[in-house]
């Protein structure tokens, strides 16, 4: 008995190609809810798929159907009352009125379409891209990735190839029967003629015999033996990783308050979220500062309470020691995002931006400048004015109030470049 094994990539119930199908002709309307969606998702659930709601009117198809006014002579089946040829009186009131009053029943306005995780990120980060790619370095340190090498004799039954033992026991049976089908032929032929000649019977009996040896030795060739399975065979390589370290700097002085600690916190989740898509390594580095700054872990940085004055200059220079001792620029693609109200006192602000233009922009791929003032109509600080002055293609600026700010400053940051 013949058996089919479904190996293609759908899950019960479900069928790919009509999935990608719809993604891709209501690709705008799909990407409208998702960008909906994004303001009302906290940063922990922004890499999880979800559904979405889509008006029936955007994913309507052209269709036929009968318009209004006309003669009509049909009687419908299960119809009592009426005969052909009785008339009866228009009913009275608009189109499409239903039986239930306004604002009752059930309305069927939306149509929900579920996304899976990775359909959502493509979709959430399909018109971004890192600036200046062509710059990405390949880290000395490799990675295993398995890649096909032909086939083998052996292997896991998983890894068969149908196709291929087929072939090899072709071209196994072909080679074997050869020299049986010309005997067989000979004898056939020899048997004919001896009948036609009215040979003894003992002549033609040997001859039959013969006919039936050669049929014998063809039959007795396998037609699947162990010589001619074929296995997929897939061996590990080595290849370079493209490897990143992000920096993360945030002033945590008394003018920094929870609120302005949680903006920070949503924008290095996304720029985090965003190269982990671009790279197959990256690593997280955490400064914190007051007058003075220190390396810390992930839940010390957001939410271990500290006071003191601002220091900027700290903090850049532990960035800079740390590039030194552990993330040579050479072998790391080197991204910082930098969270501070400008709260920094006397030359602090100059003397940060100078060792910021000298000393870290040169090491890094991207820098991006996140400044949380109170409200949007406070005076820029004199950290944003002195930066300001150290403009570069890959160092930018932006001020943040609102959460929903954040990813609108974080699209224009990462926006692909046009030619």
């Amino acid at each position: 008995m013949n058996s089919l094994i479904d190996r293609r990539l759908n899950g019960r119930n479900k069928s790919a190609v009509n999935r990608e199908r719809f993604l891709r002709r209501y690709k705008d309307q799909i990407r409208k809810a998702v960008h909906g969606m994004i303001r009302d998702r906290s940063i922990q659930d922004m890499d999880q798929g979800g559904e979405i709601n889509l008006p029936a009117r955007d994913i309507s198809e052209p269709t036929f159907r009968h318009g209004t006014g006309g003669d009509r002579e049909m009687v419908h089946p299960g119809n009592r009352e009426f005969a052909k040829g009785d008339t009866f009186d228009r009913p009275q009131g608009g189109q499409g009125e239903g039986g239930s009053e306004p604002g009752e029943g059930e309305s069927v306005d939306q149509f929900t379409f579920s996304l899976s995780r990775a359909e959502f990120l493509n979709l959430f980060f399909e018109d971004l891209e890192l600036p200046h790619m062509a710059r990405t370095q390949l880290g000395e340190v490799s990675q295993k990735k398995w890649q096909r090498a032909g086939y083998t004799t052996s292997g896991s039954p998983s890894m068969l190839s149908i196709s291929r033992t087929l072939k090899s026991s072709l071209a196994r049976r072909v080679a074997l029967s050869v020299k049986a089908r010309a005997d067989l032929e000979d004898a056939e032929e020899r048997l004919a003629k001896a009948r036609e000649a009215g040979a003894p019977a003992d002549e033609i009996q040997v001859l039959e015999q013969e006919v039936e040896d050669c049929r014998e030795r063809l039959a007795r060739v396998p037609f699947l033996d162990d010589l001619d399975l074929r296995y997929r065979n897939r061996v590990s390589v080595s290849i370079p990783m493209a490897r990143a370290v992000m920096f993360c700097l945030m002033d945590v002085s008394g003018s920094m308050d929870e609120g302005k600690k949680d903006l920070a916190k949503r924008f290095f989740s996304l720029l985090y979220l965003f190269l982990s898509r671009k790279y197959e390594h990256v690593d997280l580095v955490f400064i914190r500062h007051t007058d003075n700054a220190e390396e810390v872990d992930e839940q010390t940085f957001f939410y271990d309470p500290k006071s003191g004055g601002t220091i900027v200059l700290s903090a850049l220079e532990l960035m800079r020691e740390i590039l030194e001792k552990r993330y040579p620029p050479g072998s790391w693609n080197v991204y910082a995002a930098q969270a501070s109200d400008g709260d920094s006192f006397g030359a602090d602000a100059g003397k940060s931006a100078r060792f910021l233009a000298e000393h870290l922009l040169p090491a890094t791929r991207y820098f991006a400048y996140i400044e949380v003032p109170d409200s949007q109509e406070a005076r820029k600080s004199s950290l944003w004015a002195e930066y300001e002055q150290k403009l570069e293609p890959h160092f930018v600026m932006r001020r943040i109030c609102e959460r929903s700010e954040i990813f609108p400053v974080f699209h224009d940051l990462f926006k692909k470049e046009t030619a």
